[in-house]
């Protein structure tokens, strides 16, 4: 699973292999512990325009689809097993028309050992940005005047695999990383094929893991009111 994530760089700079076309005025500032709920950057292609134009936008984490009474739905959905998107009623709608990238410097998974829940935080060796595949949604506040900005939320969720090689010893499920050329399938709303584009997603998902770095941080990561680039230091010893 991803609970956490880190976006150590102004968003913009972290999506220039995506090529955005438009960039949302409210965009987050850099975060050291994003948690669901949270504000994060995505990046989506909007199909109202010919050519699909791709789109850096702000939104929440925790998927709440159309349907939804509340927000609150969210909560519970800020992680979804790409195995399981076509039998799940709140991810399969997105599945088929609602794909983003989340643009990413890295996240944290937690270990036990000897009882006690030990922090990683897992990042591209280079610095370079780790994209992970999503879905999103617009939902409709009712509590909301229509002319008021706030009336539709954006929200997302981050697909999620089985994971492997070391990553592996540390959780078993990690997100499904995708490469420049991936993401670009990803997010094309025009394809008719979406589980060929999963599939392949999915299968080239290991190689990337293979190549990412890991070192155990500080508990204080587990506190959501902590943010500060000392969270992704390593631990003292």
């Amino acid at each position: 699973m991803c609970g956490r994530f880190v976006v150590a760089s102004v968003a913009s700079e972290l999506v220039g292999v995506l090529r955005v076309d438009v960039e949302g005025d409210d965009l987050p500032e850099p975060s050291f512990n994003v948690a669901p709920t949270d504000r994060a950057a995505i990046v989506l292609d909007s199909a109202k325009t010919e050519p699909p134009t791709r789109r850096l936008e702000s939104a929440r984490w925790g998927l709440v689809p159309a349907w939804a009474k509340d927000v609150k739905i969210g909560t519970r959905a800020f992680n979804a097993r790409s195995e399981e998107l076509e039998d799940k009623p709140m991810f399969r709608g997105a599945l088929e028309k609602r794909r983003a990238v989340v643009p990413t410097s890295g996240y944290y998974e937690w270990t036990v050992v000897d009882g006690e829940k030990v922090p990683h935080y897992i990042h591209p060796a280079d610095d370079e940005p780790l994209l992970m595949a999503g879905l999103y949604e617009w939902w409709r506040d009712p509590a909301k005047a229509d002319d008021d900005p706030q009336k539709w939320v954006l929200s997302f969720t981050i697909l999620t695999r089985e994971s492997i090689g070391h990553l592996g010893s540390i959780h078993d499920r990690m997100p499904l990383f995708l490469d420049p050329d991936h993401a670009d399938a990803w997010l094309d709303p025009t394809t008719d094929n979406v589980r060929d584009v999963l599939d392949a997603a999915i299968d080239a998902a290991p190689l990337l893991a293979d190549e990412l770095s890991e070192h155990v941080v500080s508990r204080a990561v587990g506190n959501v009111r902590n943010n500060s680039p000392e969270l992704i230091e390593p631990a003292a010893p």
